[in-house]
């Protein structure tokens, strides 16, 4: 093994934010990378400096638009952070890039609760079957209870949502054991789960593992990091090439960016991609 292959992290995962309007999903995504070193300094939406609204009317909006990437180190993994658009009226640009995602963050404003565009957020993600990790934010503002947020995030999206906060806690391993028949009965066996078992009933969408804090005031997200560092896994995929593209783009010379997701192989420079032998450069 060659120096450059030591080197390389054990898995690339891409995560989707997503959010209704005003959740804090911008907020949440520069936290993340500020928290994880990638970045430096916080921008802030309503300041129009955050790291990924770089859109004009975005800024000028202070909302997100267009799908975009930012890449940080999670532990051994490293994570492709796609933000998406909040607002309903660019919904068909946040569904484009599900289709990519190995995970979801939906991003819950703890003093708004569960909106309507985060019903049908939480509809779509079902349909493509991707695994979610929950962070309530906004809980510094006054009367957020936790308490009352995880029976609400129960009711309102799935029984299966626990509270990852109390992990390690008998409690905690006794609702995350709720969630499956074969982690019940491991449980009563043993008292506890394993994490590779917490991190295949995630991965099959049998668990939806909720953190709470706030953005804005860091509070809760080097928590949230760790614990996703911990619980999400990379698929597996085969040696040969493979990609799906969710986004066509241009330069500011006009020239065509392709954005996707490779799913399995390697993409090289000037390898022909297409029977009209278009090559990647």
């Amino acid at each position: 093994m060659d120096a450059v292959s030591e080197k390389k992290p054990n898995k690339y995962i891409s995560v989707g934010m997503l959010a209704h309007v005003d959740a804090g999903k911008t907020t949440l995504s520069e936290a993340l990378l500020y928290v994880s070193g990638a970045i430096r300094k916080m921008g802030r939406v309503d300041n129009g400096d955050a790291f990924l609204d770089t859109y004009g009317l975005e800024r000028a909006r202070g909302i997100t638009i267009f799908s975009k990437q930012a890449v940080l180190k999670v532990g051994q993994a490293v994570v492709t952070l796609l933000d998406t658009p909040g607002h309903v009226d660019f919904s068909a640009e946040m569904e484009r890039t599900l289709q990519v995602l190995d995970y979801g963050i939906l991003v819950i404003s703890g003093a708004d609760g569960i909106q309507g565009h985060t019903r049908t957020l939480w509809r779509l993600l079902k349909q493509y079957k991707v695994p979610v990790f929950i962070f309530v934010n906004k809980m510094d503002q006054p009367g957020t209870n936790q308490e009352a947020l995880m029976k609400h995030l129960q009711e309102e999206l799935d029984g299966d949502c626990v509270d990852f906060t109390q992990a390690g806690t008998e409690e905690f391993y006794e609702d995350a054991a709720m969630c499956e028949e074969h982690a019940l009965e491991y449980f009563l066996a043993h008292g506890r789960l394993e994490k590779e078992q917490i991190k295949k009933l995630i991965a099959g969408r049998k668990m939806f593992p909720c953190f709470f804090g706030s953005a804005l005031k860091l509070n809760g997200v080097a928590e949230f990091l760790e614990g996703f560092g911990q619980y999400a896994d990379a698929p597996e995929y085969p040696k040969e090439f493979g990609a799906k593209i969710y986004k066509i783009a241009r330069d500011s010379q006009g020239n065509r960016l392709t954005y996707l997701k490779v799913t399995g192989g390697a993409l090289k420079v000037k390898m022909p991609l297409t029977e009209q032998q278009e090559k990647a450069n």
